[in-house]
């Protein structure tokens, strides 16, 4: 039996870490249905007309289905888990970890498209173009239908309200903002730029003949594919292991230690991500003054990402 929080702390842990996103949720959902029905249109298409590159787009469509389901299960079990006092800061790297595992999927994705490509590029089959540009292209309005579900525009336009200094922030982290919802929305991006890809080709094929197109088009998506999946690797890995010294808020840490009253030096500090856009600090510092942590926490509660702070005094 999970055991629970005393009422105070159980509120403190809902609210000032992060407890999943319900909208995101919701939208992931109805993603993962539109891109399940478009996929299998793809893959019979690509299947019974000969076309690489539809049938390239359907089975990258099939692991996008698989890694948005996968969102989905980090967006629940994040709201699930949200009160368990087993998960001291919260449950939201929950989703950075399903962000992570999306690109992975992604980065495998990648790989096969490469490979596929590659062996219908040596050997070449008879393409119904018709039929496939028409699935294509509804694979693409389906595309553009869930990057609208899934675009994270509200979220960047509130987070710059939050604060004095948040267009700043922004602009110098923008990867603050929610990253399961981040793979997801490039996972659906992807399948938009392969679907354009397929359209091209086929479209060159039919009216010039350019029959390599098709192959051709589909290692440029897989290229296309492997740097978006890389971005979100790096990003989510980050976050997973905590290293993130280098953001913003450590060095406005420094400038409120610097700012004090009285000569103060940092001998230890920590900090690391426990929601989008917040952080947790361990500050030590050492002084000959009377420091009191009271008056440095002061200083730090002017900045809003910072959640969690612990400081620390010790004398010279």
């Amino acid at each position: 039996m999970t055991p629970t929080l005393p009422a105070a702390e159980r509120w403190r842990h809902s609210h000032v870490f992060d407890a999943g996103n319900p909208l995101a949720e919701r939208n992931t959902r109805y993603a993962v249905l539109l891109t399940a029905a478009a996929m299998v249109a793809e893959i019979i298409g690509g299947w019974l007309f000969n076309s690489m590159a539809l049938l390239a787009d359907g089975w990258h469509m099939s692991s996008h289905a698989l890694a948005l389901g996968l969102s989905l299960l980090a967006y629940a079990a994040a709201r699930r888990y949200a009160r368990d006092p087993r998960f001291a800061f919260g449950t939201w790297k929950i989703e950075v970890l399903g962000g992570y595992t999306s690109a992975i999927l992604l980065a495998g994705v990648a790989l096969a498209m490469l490979w596929q490509s590659g062996a219908r590029l040596l050997a070449p089959v008879p393409i119904h173009y018709d039929q496939a540009i028409a699935i294509a292209a509804a694979g693409l309005l389906v595309n553009l239908a869930c990057a609208w579900l899934l675009r994270d525009d509200h979220q960047h336009h509130h987070h710059g309200h939050e604060h004095g200094h948040g267009h700043e922030h922004d602009r110098g982290h923008a990867h603050h903002h929610d990253l399961n919802l981040r793979a997801a929305y490039l996972h659906v991006i992807a399948d938009a730029a392969t679907s354009v890809l397929a359209i091209l080709a086929l479209l060159g094929g039919k009216l010039w003949g350019a029959a390599w197109l098709d192959p051709a088009m589909g290692i440029a998506g897989a290229i296309l594919v492997a740097v978006w999946a890389w971005g979100l690797l790096r990003d989510s890995g980050r976050a997973l292991l905590d290293a993130e010294m280098d953001a913003p808020v450590v060095a406005e840490v420094r400038a409120a230690v610097a700012a004090l009253p009285e000569p103060a030096q940092i001998s230890d500090l920590h900090v690391w991500r426990v929601g989008r856009g917040k952080y947790a600090c361990i500050l030590a510092v050492a002084s000959a003054a009377p420091l009191l942590p009271e008056m440095l926490k002061a200083r730090l509660e002017e900045h809003e990402e910072l959640v969690h702070v612990t400081v620390e005094v010790n004398p010279w």
